[in-house]
């Protein structure tokens, strides 16, 4: 009984850690691809998400056009920004926009906030991210002090080395981005877990709360999405079945499931049966 107590107690207060900060939500959600302004807010509220990524690029044009963005529609008391450097092709266009993240943290309230999404994507067609650039631009962040949340395609060998340089999480895709076509590579993905000793976070291809919950439950710590919110028919909706999904994917994981068995195995037991007369 009390190994059941510890247990519970343990899943209700199962936190995600990165870098010393604690978060409530393994749920982590984009911003772009909605809409409107007035939904993507929205889809937000009903994910309970802790952390929010956003284009740094984007939000820059966005700021010199005089558009509305979600850099002054958010409560950022409540969440944790992520800027990300989507658009770079080069490790050196990474890093300056990673600089220029930093700035949006401070002016934010988040003075203390060195986060970035590393995406060093060359590949305009399939959005492949470039292993080498990453690396490269990785370890100059980390060395700047830059808490480095890394994109990459599900690559073992690489996914270690980004951990060794001192990378706080390795954010492998579960298919092209956007592409909806869910968990794909799924030994590699286990293969990065198993051999991580920081957060994996399955980034990229979900579509649905089944793929969602999948990725839970063979160990990542979390997920990030966008397009399967976003693009939905109701992304308020969708936000809130993304939520159940990663909470009751992460639960199954933690429960423990069971071996898969060739065989049909009775769930009662045949000893102690009454004899029919």
């Amino acid at each position: 009984m009390l190994d059941s107590i510890h247990t519970r107690n343990y899943i209700e207060e199962d936190n995600l850690i990165i870098s010393d900060k604690i978060f409530t939500s393994r749920l982590m959600l984009g911003t772009g691809k909605y809409r409107n302004l007035r939904e993507a807010q929205n889809s937000i509220s009903s994910s309970k998400t802790s952390i929010v990524t956003v284009a740094i690029r984007r939000a820059q044009n966005a700021k010199e056009t005089g558009k509305s963005n979600l850099i002054d529609g958010l409560d950022w008391k409540k969440l944790w920004i992520l800027p990300n450097t989507a658009g770079c092709e080069t490790a050196e266009e990474a890093i300056r926009i990673a600089q220029l993240g930093h700035e949006i943290t401070k002016k934010i309230g988040q003075a203390n906030n060195k986060f970035v999404k590393l995406e060093v994507i060359p590949d305009s067609k399939l959005l492949f991210p470039d292993p080498i650039g990453t690396l490269k631009a990785a370890e100059y962040l980390v060395n700047k002090g830059f808490d480095v949340l890394p994109y990459i395609y599900p690559d073992p060998i690489l996914a270690k080395q980004l951990e060794d340089i001192g990378c706080k999480t390795v954010m492998p895709l579960g298919s092209p981005i956007g592409s909806g076509q869910g968990i794909q590579n799924i030994n590699n993905l286990e293969a990065i877990i198993e051999n991580a000793k920081i957060p994996i976070i399955v980034d990229a291809g979900i579509s649905s709360a089944s793929e969602a919950s999948k990725a839970m439950e063979i160990g990542a710590s979390a997920v990030l999405l966008n397009t399967a919110v976003a693009k939905s028919k109701n992304p308020v909706y969708m936000a809130n079945a993304m939520r159940l999904a990663v909470i009751s994917g992460r639960k199954c994981y933690l429960a423990g499931i069971m071996k898969k068995e060739k065989n049909a195995k009775a769930s009662s037991p045949k000893s102690g049966l009454l004899k029919l007369i």
